[in-house]
């Protein structure tokens, strides 16, 4: 049959053994990046300010059991990230530690999605795709003591896998910021004047015609660079474009580990053996005359096992999966970074710019007593920041706070409303829950958007940008 055919041509094509260096410094510099992803929180507080001394947690959809670890054990629990991570850098027990790594790893992921970061998910992604792979089959601890096999080759689908889900990212990335705002130059224009600190900052970030062209040239960066990192002669100079961008976003910006693992993961898409075609790239220039160099034609003849049919479906269904997600948006007409539905899981980064302003109120139907509640009394101004302009989380957080006064203070129920306005790409501040609705007795809309989530007003923002700036239709939510 044709299409077994070319399944069959697909299949003996990500079976070919390739050489395994790309994939192994891949895997020792996520496990290196985690190390201190790990040091990162630990040193600074995070685990006990997010999840032991934070009231509440707001889990995913069906996930309402998974509740944070009591002192010392959440502090153990991420010990295990950080033991596991540096585990699979080295690649000693790697089966192992890889697994752990993600369910540890995970665990914390799923805890809170007020936490929710794009890069904490890549992070899961590129895991879930290691764990699949031969990645300690070189340079690792386990080829050196003889707990795996020890060869240079490994098949190709691993690295081809991993190059698929960079692609995914990437472009997606740039997609997802063909938005009237953001070919306006909105958020930068509002974000790189502000940042005095940055290493450019002076006349460069004054000038609104380069915040625009810039705004652009991420667009054109991750639409049109991306798939020509796939290409042999516009790889390297796409990939330092690449180094430059994530550079000066870690720079600009605090993304934590985003920049860096980005970068680190890119190098996936050179030779399987470009560490080696480095090496004596540099032997030549110190040592010119470099002698019996080894011929890996023979090795590279060798057969290895075709990839087995279990692997092509998992692929098959993940990938498919990693295509959905980003574009479920389109079941909900309402503007994505307005009310953030289908926000998570579609690498919206860096996309839109949010400021909250005000609290909640909150009534005892009893008595009929007011009170003004701020959640950064609760959750610190950070995770009351995300709270206060994601519209699922606005409504737990009313439910928990109606929860907690009916154990704490008696109350019989509460009435609970949104009274605070929220400022979307540098518009004036708007209402962005309805302030006449009772918070407490509204239902989330996972299909579609809430009727109590206020739509955006002047949304095509054009009196936020200079005169010259030519008009542009306004773009589909």
């Amino acid at each position: 049959m044709p299409n077994s055919g070319r399944l069959g041509k697909l299949r003996a094509r990500l079976s070919k053994p390739i050489s395994g260096q790309s994939l192994a410094v891949v895997r020792m510099l996520f496990g290196a990046i985690l190390v201190w992803d790990y040091f990162r929180y630990a040193n600074g507080g995070r685990i006990l300010h997010y999840y032991v001394l934070s009231p509440v947690q707001f889990p995913y959809f069906g996930l309402d059991f998974i509740k944070p670890f009591p002192e010392p054990w959440i502090h153990i629990a991420w010990g295990v990230v950080g033991v596991s991570a540096a585990l699979v850098a080295v690649g000693l027990f790697f089966r192992v530690a890889i697994v752990a790594f993600i369910l540890s790893f995970g665990y914390f992921f799923l805890l809170d999605r007020v936490q929710y970061l794009n890069h904490n998910y890549m992070v899961l992604l590129y895991a879930g795709l290691l764990a699949l792979s031969p990645a300690n089959r070189v340079w690792s601890l386990d080829a050196l003591f003889g707990l795996t096999e020890r060869t240079n080759w490994i098949p190709r689908w691993p690295v081809t896998a991993i190059r698929l889900q960079t692609e995914i990212i990437l472009v997606f990335a740039g997609l997802v910021k063909i938005t009237d705002d953001w070919l306006r130059g909105q958020p930068l224009l509002n974000w790189l004047p502000a940042s005095k600190d940055a290493v450019f900052y002076g006349a460069l970030f004054e000038n609104d015609i380069i915040i625009v062209a810039a705004s652009w040239g991420v667009v054109a960066l991750h639409i049109i660079g991306a798939p020509l990192l796939m290409y042999r002669k516009t790889r390297l100079p796409v990939f330092l474009v690449y180094v430059f961008f994530h550079i000066s976003n870690a720079v600009l910006f605090n993304i934590g580990i985003f920049p860096w693992l980005t970068i680190a993961i890119t190098l996936i898409f050179f030779d399987p053996d470009w560490p080696s075609q480095l090496w004596q790239w540099v032997r030549t220039r110190l040592r010119p005359k470099v002698e019996n160099i080894p011929d890996y034609s023979e090795a590279m003849s060798q057969a290895t096992r075709p990839v087995g049919a279990g692997i092509m479906a998992l692929l098959l269904v993940w990938f498919s999966i990693q295509l959905l997600l980003p574009v479920r948006q389109a079941m909900f007409p309402n503007l994505v970074g307005w009310t953030g539905d289908g926000h998570r899981f579609s690498w919206r980064m860096r996309a839109y710019s949010r400021q909250r302003e005000g609290g909640y109120l909150v009534v005892n139907p009893a008595t009929g007593n007011q009170y003004s509640v701020d959640p950064a009394e609760f959750l610190g101004d950070r995770s009351a920041g995300y709270v206060m302009t994601r519209a699922d989380i606005s409504r737990d957080f009313a439910i928990w706070l109606e929860k907690r006064l009916q154990t704490n203070s008696g109350w019989p129920s509460a009435e609970i409303y949104a009274r605070y306005k929220v400022r979307f790409n540098g518009r004036p501040a708007q209402a962005f829950i309805d302030p006449t609705v009772d918070l407490t007795e509204v239902e989330r809309n996972n299909w579609g958007p809430d009727p109590w989530v206020m739509p955006l007003e002047n949304r095509a923002s054009t009196d936020l940008l200079p005169d010259w700036f030519p008009p542009l239709p306004l773009q589909k939510p």
